[in-house]
């Protein structure tokens, strides 16, 4: 099963909302949350948050953790989640940054290196990942992974709860 249908199967029953927050995947990743029947139900929003200035404004990203770490990192995949659920009032988000290529990479930041992070109920998770292949390979992957990402930590709550 796709991992959007995963998502839908955990989130519809329970009343819990979704939104995302997008860079270098530019919209997939909400395009295929939407594309799932009754996902109206449960997903408030998402925002392509493609540039510095866009994370700053819409998601309360602080300039210095972009000029200290860069728009591709840990620290700030984290805080564009965080921000991401604080303005949507949402119990579940999750951000995705990163360089899709065939351009704008380095050494230190190769073409395919992506962060993700999820936050459920106020417990966040990051996660690094390291993709090959073209532009849209890569921003498939990542959305492939945020998904899945976002469907372990849901999972990973319900057992807490039990």
């Amino acid at each position: 099963m796709m991992p959007e249908h995963q998502l839908a199967d955990l989130l519809l029953p329970r009343s819990r909302w979704l939104a995302v927050a997008e860079s270098c995947t530019g919209g997939l990743l909400a395009h295929r949350i939407t594309n799932v029947p009754g996902s109206s139900r449960y997903f408030d929003r998402g925002l392509v948050t493609y540039s510095n200035r866009a994370k700053m404004e819409l998601l309360g990203v602080p300039a210095a953790l972009l000029e200290r770490h860069g728009a591709v990192s840990a620290e700030v995949a984290a805080a564009m989640v965080e921000g991401l659920c604080r303005a949507a009032g949402v119990a579940a988000g999750v951000a995705v940054t990163g360089i899709a290529g065939p351009g704008g990479g380095s050494e230190a930041k190769p073409v395919g290196l992506v962060y993700l992070a999820v936050q459920v109920d106020g417990e966040l998770a990051v996660a690094r990942h390291q993709f090959a292949g073209s532009r849209l390979e890569i921003k498939n992957r990542t959305a492939d992974e945020a998904l899945r990402l976002l469907v372990r930590r849901l999972r990973a709550g319900e057992t807490m709860l039990a």
